[in-house]
This record gives structure tokens, sequence and C-alpha cells, in this order.
């Protein structure tokens, strides 16, 4: 029985072997393409291990956030702007001629 045994895992050896190899270069491929790439690298549990807090990093943060806030009033100033210039070019130009008499009309 124990040359069964043996026999058995001489069998299953190379086998074991390939996976636990393929296994830790899968893990170092993908570790090397993380810090290629600039990716934080994780702890066990998912933590930083090189967590990033200094104050360049959280001013820049602001600053972006302020510039976000920024260019989200101009767009919805400009989505106002496009509505309006959507009502003209669709509306028909005789209304539109009715308009603009009615506006010549309150100036005088």
């Amino acid at each position: 029985m124990h040359a069964e045994f043996g026999e058995m895992v001489m069998r299953i050896a190379p086998l074991v072997i390939i996976v636990i190899g393929l296994s830790v270069g899968g893990w170092v491929y993908t570790t090397w393409l993380r810090v290629k790439h600039g990716y934080p690298l994780d702890g066990q549990w998912g933590q930083a291990l090189y967590p990033k807090h200094n104050d360049e990093i959280i001013e820049r943060v602001r600053l972006l956030s302020q510039e976000n806030a920024q260019l989200r009033a101009e767009l919805g100033s400009l989505k106002d702007r496009l509505v309006n210039v959507e009502r003209i070019v669709t509306d028909g130009a005789h209304s539109l001629e009715r308009e603009i008499e009615a506006l010549r009309g309150r100036a005088n």
C-alpha cells in the first residue's frame, strides 16, 4: 500500500508543482502590472500598503473639486442657453417675427 501511495504522489507531484508555479507567477505578474501602471499595492485584507496622505495630494483634490464645481455651473448655464437657441431655431419664422415685433412694441 505504501508503494501505491508513493507512486500516486509521484504522479500528482508535477501537477501540483505546475499549479503552484502558475499561481505564484500570476501573482507576480499582476503585481508587476499594478506597479507599472501606478496602482497602489494592497495588503492581505485590501488595505493600502503605502497610503499617501500628504498635504500636496489633499490640496490637489481640493483644487480639482473646486474646478469640478465651476465646470458644472458653467455646464448648467450652457444648457440653459442651448434650450433658448433650440427654441429659436425650431420655432417657426412667423411666431419669431411676432415675438420680435412684440419686443419692439414694448421698447417704444
